[in-house]
C-alpha cells in the first residue's frame, strides 16, 4: 500500500469521526481508486463508504457497499454492520440470519458487540441482544452508551434493578446524558426521599440542544407528577418541548387533508369486491398511542394460540412498495391514491411474507402498531379475514397521555404531541375516522373502550376472545404474569394486574384543558 493511500485511509476515518461527510467521501473515492483489490484497505474503503451512506439514510446503497467489501475480505465488523443495515431496511429474515451467525464469544471489539446488540434489539431478539451488551461491557466499561443500551434492553426484559444501575452508571460517566436521565425517570416511581429533581434541573440548565431539553423536560415532568406537583409537571413539559416546537412544527393542514382523503378513498372504493389473502393469522390492535393497545396485545398474546409480533411497520412499508410512488414519506396522499390500484391479494401476501421472521408459525399473531388505524380499509381489502381491534379511551386522558409521552424523536407521525392543542386536533380527526370505520366495516372492526375493559375485565376479555374466534383461556386475565419482552411505553404498567390507576389522570391537569374542552365541544367529540 502506498504512503498516499495510507494517508487517505487515515484522513477518511478522521473526517468521518468529525462528521465531515463530504470530505470523507472524497478521501474514500481516491482510496478505492489508488489501492489494489487484494489490499485490506481497499475493502475498508467500500465499508467506510457504506457508513457514510448509513449516516445520510441511504440504507440500500450501504448494503451493496458492505456486500462489496465482504466479497473482497471476510471481516466480522462488516458482517455485523450488514446485519444492522438489513434490519434498518426492514429485511428482518436476512438480518436475523446474519446476526445469529455471529458467535458473541468470538467478539474482541466492544463496539462490534454493542452494534450487534442494537441489531438484535431492532429485530426483537432482546435476550440475544442482552448477551451482546454484556459482552460489550466486559470489553469496555467506560463507554456511557454501552451502559445505556444495556439498560434499555434490561427494561424491555423486565429487569428493572439492572436497568436502573446501568442508567446511573451511564450518567456517572456522562452527567449530561439526557437519554439516560429520561430512561431512569421513566423506569421508576420516585418519592420525596428518593428522586432526581435537583439533578435534572441542574442538567436542564446546562444543555442547549432541543432534543436534550425535550428529554430532560419529560424526565422532570414525570418526577414532578410522581410527587403530586402537577403544575410544575405541566410547566416542565412546556419548557422541555419549547425549543423542539420552534425547530419542527406539526403540519395541521396536511394532517386534515390526509384524514379527509382516507375517508374519501374508502367511500369511493366500497364497491370493489376483489379478494385479498384469505389467512386469518393476523390480529391488528390499533388506536391512539397511550390508549391501551399494549394491554390488549398482552391479553391476547397470553393465549396459547397467539404470538406477539410487536409494533410492525410492515403493512405501511409493503403498501408503499406496491404503490410504486417516489415520494419520501411512507404515508402520503400520492401513495394512498396509488394503493387502491394495487393487487390486494399480493398486498396481503407480501405483508405476511415480510412479517414471517417475527410471527413464526403460530395460529395467530398480534400486530399492534397504533397508527395502522390509517390503513383499516386497505387491511380489510388485503386481509379480509384478519381481526381488527381499535382501542378508544377517554379523549382527555388520551390527549394528556400523548402530551406527556416522549415519542420517537424526529418521527413526523408523533409531531402533534409537542403541543397540547395539536394533540387535541389530531385526536378529533382520529375519533371521527374510527366512527367512519365502524359504520363502513361493521362487525369486522371492533371498537373496545379501555375504561370498560378495566371495569369488567373477564366479560370484556371473553368478548374479545370471542371476536377473535379464540377459545377461553384464563391466563388471558392474568396477562401480567406473561414474561415476554415489552418494548413500548407501557413496559412497566403491563407487568401489573389490571387496575384503574391511570383512569381520570387528566383531572390532575384540568386547569390547562379549557381550550381542549372547547375544541372537543365544537367538533362533537364526547369527553
Amino acid at each position: 500500500m502506498t504512503l498516499n493511500a495510507k494517508h487517505l485511509h487515515q484522513q477518511a476515518i478522521k473526517s468521518l469521526n468529525l462528521g465531515h461527510v463530504q470530505q470523507a467521501h472524497q478521501y474514500l473515492v481516491q482510496l478505492i481508486q489508488t489501492t489494489a483489490e487484494s489490499s485490506p484497505e481497499h475493502a475498508d474503503g467500500y465499508f467506510l463508504m457504506a457508513m457514510i451512506n448509513v449516516q445520510v439514510g441511504q440504507i440500500k446503497k450501504a448494503v451493496k457497499l458492505i456486500e462489496k467489501a465482504l466479497s473482497l475480505r471476510h471481516n466480522i465488523e462488516y458482517s455485523i454492520h450488514l446485519a444492522k443495515c438489513y434490519a434498518l431496511d426492514g429485511q428482518l429474515t436476512v438480518a436475523k440470519q446474519l446476526a445469529l451467525a455471529v458467535d458473541v464469544g468470538d467478539l474482541t471489539s466492544a463496539l462490534n458487540a454493542d452494534t450487534l446488540g442494537v441489531t438484535l434489539s431492532h429485530i426483537g431478539l432482546h435476550e440475544d441482544a442482552q448477551r451482546c451488551y454484556q459482552k460489550a461491557l466486559e470489553l469496555n466499561n467506560s463507554n456511557p452508551q454501552f451502559f445505556y443500551n444495556y439498560g434499555v434492553c434490561c427494561k424491555f426484559l423486565g429487569l428493572f434493578n439492572e436497568a436502573e444501575a446501568a442508567f446511573e452508571q451511564a450518567i456517572t460517566l456522562k452527567p449530561t446524558y439526557h437519554q439516560a436521565h429520561f430512561a431512569l425517570s421513566d423506569l421508576m416511581k420516585v418519592n420525596a426521599q428518593n428522586n432526581h429533581v435537583s439533578r435534572l434541573n441542574t442538567v436542564f440548565n446546562q444543555v442547549e440542544h432541543p432534543d436534550a431539553k425535550l428529554h430532560l423536560g419529560h424526565a422532570l415532568a414525570k418526577e414532578y407528577q410522581d410527587l403530586g406537583l402537577y403544575d410544575l409537571a405541566f410547566k416542565a413539559l412546556e419548557q422541555g418541548k419549547s425549543s423542539k416546537l420552534q425547530q419542527t412544527r406539526f403540519d395541521d393542514a396536511s394532517s386534515q387533508q390526509l384524514f379527509d382523503l382516507i375517508q374519501h378513498l374508502s367511500e369511493a372504493s366500497k364497491q370493489n369486491t376483489e379478494l385479498g389473502a384469505t389467512t386469518n393469522e393476523p390480529i391488528f390492535v390499533l388506536g391512539m398511542p397511550r390508549s391501551g393497545t399494549t394491554l390488549v396485545e398482552r391479553i391476547l398474546s397470553s393465549h396459547s394460540d397467539v404470538t406477539s409480533a410487536g409494533e410492525l411497520q410492515d403493512f405501511g412499508i409493503v403498501t408503499k412498495r406496491l404503490s410504486q410512488t417516489s415520494t419520501p414519506q411512507v404515508l402520503d396522499e400520492q401513495t394512498l391514491k396509488a394503493a387502491y390500484s394495487c393487487n390486494f391479494k399480493q398486498l396481503g401476501q407480501d405483508y405476511l411474507d415480510a412479517t414471517r421472521v417475527v410471527t413464526g408459525h403460530s395460529q395467530h399473531f398480534v400486530d399492534k402498531l397504533p397508527f395502522n388505524f390509517f390503513y383499516v380499509d386497505l387491511i380489510r381489502k388485503a386481509l379480509p379475514n384478519a381481526k381488527i381491534i381499535c382501542l378508544l379511551r377517554n379523549p382527555l386522558d388520551t390527549c394528556i397521555g400523548n402530551y406527556r409521552q416522549l415519542f420517537t424523536i424526529n418521527n413526523p407521525y408523533y409531531r402533534y404531541s409537542l403541543d397540547l392543542m395539536d394533540t387535541a386536533k389530531f385526536y378529533a380527526r382520529f375519533y371521527k375516522l374510527m366512527q367512519h370505520w365502524q359504520a363502513l366495516h361493521g362487525e369486522h372492526f371492533k371498537l373496545l373502550e379501555y375504561e370498560q375493559l378495566v371495569a369488567e375485565p373477564e366479560a370484556q376479555i371473553s368478548s374479545l376472545l370471542g371476536y377473535c374466534q379464540l377459545p377461553w383461556q384464563s391466563q388471558c386475565v392474568d396477562f401480567h404474569l406473561n414474561d415476554a419482552p415489552v418494548s413500548t411505553a407501557s413496559k412497566v404498567q403491563v407487568r401489573e394486574p389490571l387496575n384503574a390507576k391511570s383512569i381520570g389522570r387528566w383531572k390532575n391537569f384540568e386547569p390547562y384543558l379549557n381550550e381542549v374542552n372547547a375544541y372537543f365541544d365544537e367538533h362533537g367529540v364526547p369527553y
